[in-house]
């Protein structure tokens, strides 16, 4: 799924491997702020694929941390944090975060 650019190399593809759909589900998001300091928060995803998630989050956390997602189906899930930004449009906090397993959501 190379595009090729205007020298026609091949250019890698900005699609997504596991593209995100849009949901709308709570859960709960254990980690810990920047700061260091512990944190057990409600959060929302809003978008998910196997192994990837957008979340909305109202801790501060740094790319690269790993957090703990509890979902309101299935168990606990260890994510690491890929990506953390305000969103222009409404001004709420949220994090992307890859699954650590590799079955993501729909593990046993």
């Amino acid at each position: 799924m190379n595009e090729k650019d205007k020298r026609g190399a091949e250019a890698p593809s900005q699609r997504p491997r596991n593209p995100r759909v849009p949901v709308e589900f709570a859960l709960e998001v254990e980690g810990q702020t920047t700061e260091g300091s512990p944190f057990h928060l409600k959060a929302r995803a809003t978008k998910i694929s196997r192994v990837c998630a957008t979340i909305v989050l109202e801790a501060e956390v740094a790319v690269g941390s790993i957090v703990k997602l509890t979902p309101p189906f299935g168990r606990k899930l260890d994510a690491e944090v890929n990506g953390v930004w305000t969103d222009q449009m409404d001004g709420l906090r949220r994090i992307g975060v890859k699954l650590l397993e590799a079955d993501g959501w729909f593990a046993e």
